[in-house]
């Protein structure tokens, strides 16, 4: 069986695809790779921001969906994502940073042994970024090279997915002997799995919380998160072991940028596993990733009705020389 390699990417929902954009790129220097829209609705944005050349396990992706409400956070939800630092320092160079931007954080934190910073954006989104210093595992991805951020305090991709449920016998039964996880630490009510290589790119924290309501998707929630496979033979793999499970999921599904397999593995907690290509650089330059709507070729011959029911969003950043910001 083809072990997940870790965490692909998460994919969550916004209020606004506009101060999205603006958040992630002038504040969190992330880099837009892809300007799309969601391929089962297409007249919704679908935004990627990565490292600087859209690497597996360094994408955070955002739906805008037109009127939908606002999230409500409880159990059974993907509760958190986090970002990967190269450094202890850097974490203090954020705390300044995100004051500075007026972003609602609760300072440099510990856990796991490994120190974090907890933050939230304009939808109450919640974040964290994590020290990659005296890490092993998941090799890191390239912070965006031309971006606001210092380049050696820069975000090099995702860390520890963060999950919050009311049966942790169940989850934990599911992660170790469906998905392959191992628990590897517990910490109060958190318990710590990792898969692969490990590391802070290959580990999911889960919380027992069964105190809490049940949790609702809306803007500020995440939507589902994807784990890493190789190749399509990989998927192949899964497919069929998710069939065996009786787990209710897609089956193959084609995104283009990468192949797919969607499984609901509890009330509002979506799975994804998805290959580690073809990628997102094949179809732009380099230098303009990100700044033109994209579209995989079966959508291509809908582009004029695609272009007219999605709100045009100026992401043009080859044209600008941004300043490393220091503090």
């Amino acid at each position: 069986m083809n072990e997940l390699l870790g965490i692909h990417h998460v994919t969550a929902i916004t209020s606004s695809a506009e101060k999205n954009y603006e958040f992630f790129t002038y504040v969190l220097g992330m880099r837009l790779i892809k300007k799309t829209v969601n391929q089962d609705d297409i007249q919704t944005y679908h935004l990627f921001f990565s490292d600087d050349e859209g690497n597996p396990g360094t994408d955070m992706t955002f739906f805008d969906f037109p009127g939908v409400p606002a999230g409500t956070h409880g159990t059974n939800e993907i509760s958190r994502t986090s970002f990967r630092v190269p450094s202890d320092e850097a974490l203090e160079y954020w705390v300044k940073r995100f004051d500075h931007y007026d972003v609602t954080h609760e300072g440099i934190q510990k856990r796991f042994g490994k120190k974090v910073l907890p933050f939230v954006d304009f939808d109450d989104q919640a974040y964290e970024l994590v020290s990659d210093e005296g890490i092993e595992g998941v090799r890191p991805g390239i912070p965006w090279q031309h971006g606001p951020v210092p380049k050696e305090y820069g975000i090099t991709g995702l860390g520890p997915l963060h999950v919050r449920v009311n049966n942790i016998d169940y989850f934990k039964e599911m992660m170790e002997k469906i998905l392959l996880f191992n628990e590897i630490d517990t910490e109060d009510s958190f318990h710590l799995f990792e898969v692969g290589d490990g590391g802070n790119g290959g580990q999911v924290i889960v919380k027992f919380n069964d105190t809490l309501p049940e949790a609702r998707q809306g803007y500020g929630a995440v939507h589902h998160a994807a784990f890493r496979v190789k190749d399509r033979s990989a998927l192949e793999e899964w497919i069929n072991r998710m069939s065996e499970t009786g787990l209710p999921n897609s089956g193959y599904v084609n995104r283009f940028y990468f192949e797919s397999l969607y499984v609901k593995v509890a009330p509002q907690i979506l799975f994804e596993f998805a290959t580690d290509g073809p990628g997102f650089m094949d179809d732009e330059p380099y230098e303009t990733l990100g700044e033109k709507l994209a579209l995989p070729p079966a959508l291509e011959p809908k582009r004029e009705e695609i272009e007219a029911s999605v709100r045009p969003i100026d992401t043009t950043r080859s044209t600008t020389q941004f300043t490393p910001e220091y503090f």
